[in-house]
């Protein structure tokens, strides 16, 4: 899988656009009076106003990939509240406007700026529940958290990370009603897989759009 989209609430949509390319450097893909979509790799990130629904994420907790030789100059430009060493790689994590905590971590790959996202947290209610969803849609576990309370998924591209309720590095949460966009090699088997366990699904112009048992929207397409 990839990760199509990532969709964030913005309360005041003008001045989230502003922190995304002024101090992120995103450029903008398209935009109207309640959505700003931007590029970050293969991935948008989309900015939306509190006026449809699906709603964007609220506190979303997710990151950003950057080459490791860009990784320090974010240290100056961005209010980081905290720094974190994981061994293969560090992550500077940081809010937006919004409260969302975005962090960047250093990868091998090339390009400049922000080239990718590669983590998003997904806040629910049954771990089990969810891991059999999601590993139903083709990720599979590469890590679970101590005290069954957090399990990380290999989506292939990018990470899930499904948390109970709780705080995490830098006080992040992960976020609720979530909307999100997966590109899957066969949406028709994706949908077939989970689509008992799915509370909706419905065929919009972008792909097939199924609710998780947490109430997140995903598409597949």
């Amino acid at each position: 899988m990839n990760l199509g989209w990532l969709s964030l609430e913005a309360k005041y949509l003008g001045r989230a656009r502003d922190f995304y390319t002024d101090r992120l450097g995103l450029d903008v893909v398209r935009e109207s009076e309640t959505e700003c979509a931007l590029e970050a790799g293969d991935t948008e990130l989309v900015l939306r106003a509190p006026s449809t629904v699906p709603r964007g994420g609220t506190h979303v907790h997710y990151a950003f990939s950057t080459p490791r030789d860009e990784y320090t100059g974010w240290k100056e430009s961005l209010n980081i509240v905290e720094q974190r060493d994981f061994g293969a790689y560090s992550s500077l994590y940081f809010y937006d406007p919004d409260g969302h905590c975005a962090e960047i971590g250093e990868t091998d790959a090339s390009g400049e700026g922000i080239v990718g996202v590669f983590e998003v947290v997904f806040e629910v209610e049954d771990l089990d529940r969810s891991v059999e969803f999601y590993t139903s849609l083709g990720a599979s576990v590469s890590d679970r958290g101590d005290g069954r309370r957090r399990v990380r998924l290999d989506a292939g591209g990018f990470d899930i990370e499904l948390w109970k309720p709780q705080l995490g590095i830098a006080d992040g949460q992960g976020g609720v009603h979530m909307d999100v966009g997966f590109e899957v090699d066969d949406i028709a088997g994706a949908v077939d897989a989970v689509e008992d366990d799915a509370l909706a699904s419905e065929t919009t112009r972008d792909g097939v759009r199924l609710r998780d048992p947490d109430g997140h929207y995903v598409t597949v397409y």
